[in-house]
């Protein structure tokens, strides 16, 4: 960058030393500029002009545009992951002589946006601090986790295994990941299995012990950590990841701080843990294909009527409940729901407009809450008495909704008794008090507007004075006020009336008190806005220090308008509530797959039972689902994941009857890809992806597997599938479906607890028809010629492949359900023990 030592270039290098690593917008008169590397920066991504004012290789770049669009350019910069840093003019031009004073009043990341332009109304706003920690006294490694989203005030944080920062970072799905400077290239390791991230670093001291501690403790108005629910100093690295969440608020959004009630324990075991493999897999939230919640388990459930409860059905089905009686609690909410229709429509219809309620109380707290947001508050706090008045018959979490839920009546009528219908997003704009409400500023909207009155007034006094019945005050842009008196009352005129202007047939003239009129009414438009915009501050503290109530409320609509977007959607598909027992059963009668039932035509959705148990108790703990490619196996074992997703978080599923033994871990391998930047084979990551499993699997765990060995040699991948099958079995006992092509495995039904199904086809005069039914027993072929026939594959390279196919048949041999090998007995201890 060219130097320079002018003063207001001297400003905007003190911004940018403000403001390491961010763009800075620099406010000149009405636009804002950039210079340097950042108008060189800002060109590319926001598609605006390189100039400079000067010439030579050593110019300085400028870019601008005008300061009406910069909503439109933050959200392009956050979405690319930018810092911006706002420098407005602090002064007021009108009133300032010289050099304006400029200061950064405004730091937008990507990880503390909380302005609605900027977020995925149906998406949490996280920012995630990770600070890696080595194990203590010979332990395992531990990596301290804290989130925050600014815009809710929602705080926690926890300690987790290297292992699971991943699962962590995909089931949050954080904007902005926040790191020390010496561990990045260890967290940018640990957070590439869940994709690529944005990761700010800051000063190692930040993530200090006492230093986070002491952030942490003034954010908490000096509350004690222990009192919170954490265990120190096992939850230190949770609560110094914590402090750094802190530090960077202060640094950067200080009002933010204020929105932080406590800061909570995130334990593990409290929901159903699925890891970022399966997630994927299972499209819970997004489809693979689009990125996009539409296709994805979320899109199908998602009828709410709020964006807090689009983001709460989400975080429902991230990480569903494991303990039966907070399950049988949404359960029976639902159910009620369901069971009456009436009163589930008549909170639907009040819900419908409540907006963002959390969102937008986080705009008041920090002080960029326009009219229309405290418009928006009003109305959605003026339909709790409503609600609670519905609910008044309701029982269990119904009725613990309703008893939690604060009318907030003075809210309410305040907002109501202030602002009009139809406030203007900026306050700037003026004219959204209602008439009526303060008297010094209808003084001052009178007076600029004329001041009609006082003009009738004047008019009918100078009418008797001067005997001119038809005298006329009148005002206009160009001369002010004036007196008109037609010519042929000239006579009349009296000698201090002062000649203004001549129009056809007329005069027009000024005097004294007209005159001091004028310059009020000059000043009164100003005035008037400038008593509006004190109003509104005096509305927005009012409402900020009713933020714990506006915030409660928010939390119960959200959770309302869940229940009441799953009662909804079981009401019109048919769905059944199942049911939830402490065991190890999953027992799932005409079950249909929840995502293909939307997008395929009524009817055509072939229902398929289902029944395992864990240890094998009452039903195989392990079913070996073979079939054709196409024939439906990944839709049956997918299906069986999603219900009991589904049942944990609350929701009524597709089949007739359902019977879930709650589930502590998920796991779903169900396909898999290359991961080139890590050098990984697809081979290598469904290992991997093998291995974890395998690894943590419980006896409550429900475990999903596809393919398991196919990216291999055949003999190779055989054996593999075969050992995995059999450590299930034996190790595990947990549910597992384990789908294949291997039909050498149909062998291993002999052991205990074992069981095949397989997908039916019908083979017509050479053709296949997919019948989608599964049914007991093994497929005795693959149909992976048919299938490669069915896909267009030449008739000429067909006809090789059965030929070669007879073949390969005739060699293979079916493996056996050999026994474990024992591991070896040691009878003197090794030279390392």
């Amino acid at each position: 960058m060219a130097s320079t030592t002018s003063p207001m270039m001297q400003q905007f290098e003190a911004a940018k030393a403000r403001c390491p690593g961010a763009l800075v917008f620099f406010r000149m008169g009405d636009f804002y500029e950039l210079f340097g590397d950042d108008a060189r920066e800002a060109a590319d991504l926001l598609d605006l002009t390189l100039t400079s004012r000067d010439k030579g290789p050593d110019a300085l770049p400028m870019a601008g545009f005008p300061h009406h669009q910069l909503d439109t350019q933050l959200v392009k910069l956050v979405a690319a992951g930018r810092h911006v840093a706002i420098c407005e003019q602090i002064d007021d031009p009108k009133t300032t002589k010289g050099l304006l004073r400029r200061e950064v009043t405004r730091i937008v990341t990507p990880g503390i946006a909380a302005d609605e332009t900027l977020l995925d109304p149906a998406r949490s706003n996280w920012l995630l601090a990770i600070l890696p920690r080595d194990g203590r006294d010979g332990a395992d490694p531990k990596v301290g986790l804290a989130w925050i989203d600014v815009a809710a005030g929602r705080f926690e944080a926890a300690v987790v295994n290297r292992d699971d920062v991943a699962d962590h970072v995909l089931r949050l799905d954080p904007s902005e990941c926040l790191c020390g400077e010496k561990h990045r290239e260890l967290v940018l390791e640990l957070v590439q299995p869940a994709g690529k991230r944005l990761v700010t670093t800051r000063p190692d001291w930040w993530f200090d012990d006492a230093t986070a501690d002491a952030a942490v403790t003034r954010a908490l108005g000096g509350r004690r950590l222990e009192g919170l629910g954490f265990e120190l100093p096992a939850d230190a690295p949770g609560v110094a990841a914590a402090g750094a969440v802190v530090a960077y608020l202060e640094q950067n959004e200080p009002a933010a701080i204020s929105r932080i009630d406590t800061l909570a324990a995130w334990r593990p075991g409290l929901r159903l843990e699925i890891d970022e493999a399966s997630r994927r897999s299972l499209e819970l939230i997004r489809a693979a294909a689009t990125g996009r919640r539409d296709g994805s388990l979320a899109g199908v459930l998602d009828h709410t009527r709020s964006p807090m409860g689009a983001r709460l059905l989400g975080e429902w089905l991230s990480a569903p409940l494991v303990d039966k009686a907070a399950i049988d609690d949404r359960l029976d909410a639902v159910a009620a729901l369901v069971a009456d229709p009436i009163l589930a429509a008549r909170l639907a219809e009040k819900l419908s407009g409540i907006g963002d309620i959390e969102r937008l109380v986080g705009r008041v707290i920090t002080g960029r809450a326009g009219p229309r947001d405290l418009e928006r508050i009003g109305r959605a706090t003026a339909i709790l008495p409503d609600v609670v008045s519905l609910l008044a018959s309701s029982g269990g979490l119904l009725a613990d909704l309703r008893d939690g839920l604060d009318p907030c009546p003075d809210v309410a009528s305040r907002i109501g008794a202030m602002l009009r219908e139809g406030c203007p997003v900026f306050a700037r704009e003026g004219g959204f008090i209602r008439p009526g409400f303060d008297a010094p500023l209808d003084e001052l909207v009178e007076l600029a507007s004329g001041g009609k009155a006082w003009i009738t007034r004047y008019q009918a006094q100078e009418i008797e004075r001067t005997g001119i019945a038809s005298l006329k005050v009148g005002y206009n842009r160009v001369f002010g006020f004036f007196l008109e008196i037609g010519r042929t009352h000239a006579e009349k005129v009296p000698p201090e009336y002062i000649r203004k202007q001549t129009v056809k047939n007329a005069e027009r003239y000024t005097t004294p008190e007209l005159d001091e009129r004028q310059r009020q009414v000059l000043g009164a438009e100003e005035e008037a806005v400038r008593r509006e915009i004190h109003l509104l501050e005096e509305l927005r503290t009012f409402v900020a220090g009713e933020r714990i109530r506006l915030d409660r409320a928010a939390e119960v609509l959200a959770v309302l308008d869940v229940l009441l977007s799953f009662a909804e959607v079981a009401r019109t598909r048919g769905w059944v509530r199942p049911e939830v027992s402490s065991g190890g059963e999953l027992v799932i009668d005409a079950g249909r797959h929840p995502v293909l039932e939307e997008l395929l035509p009524p009817g055509t959705l072939v229902a398929n039972d289902l029944a395992l148990s864990a240890g094998g108790e009452t039903a195989p703990a392990i079913l070996l689902v073979t079939g054709p490619n196409m024939g439906g196996k990944s839709t049956f074992i997918r299906q069986a994941a999603l219900v009991a997703v589904m049942a944990q978080a609350g929701s009524f599923v597709p089949a007739k009857r359902a019977r879930v033994g709650i589930v502590d871990r998920l796991f779903a391998r169900i396909g898999a890809g290359d991961d080139l930047a890590r050098g990984a084979s697809t081979f290598l990551v469904e290992m991997a992806q093998t291995a974890r499993i395998l690894n943590r699997a419980t006896p409550r765990s429900l475990v999903i597997l596809d393919e398991v060995g196919r990216g291999t040699s055949t003999f190779d991948g055989l054996a593999i599938a075969q050992a995995v099958v059999e450590h299930l079995q034996v190790a595990v006992g947990c549910r597992t479906l384990f789908a294949t092509h291997y039909l050498q495995l149909a062998a291993l039904e002999r052991l205990p607890g074992v069981a095949n199904v397989q997908v039916l086809v019908k083979q017509h005069h050479e053709q296949l028809v997919f019948l989608h039914q599964v049914v007991p027993g093994a497929a005795d072929k693959s149909w992976g010629v048919h299938v490669a026939r069915l896909a267009g594959v030449p008739t000429e390279v067909i006809d090789r492949a059965r030929d070669l196919l007879i073949g390969f048949e005739s060699d293979a041999a079916a493996p056996q359900a050999k026994p474990r090998r024992k591991p070896p007995q040691r009878d003197q201890l090794s030279l390392f023990d």
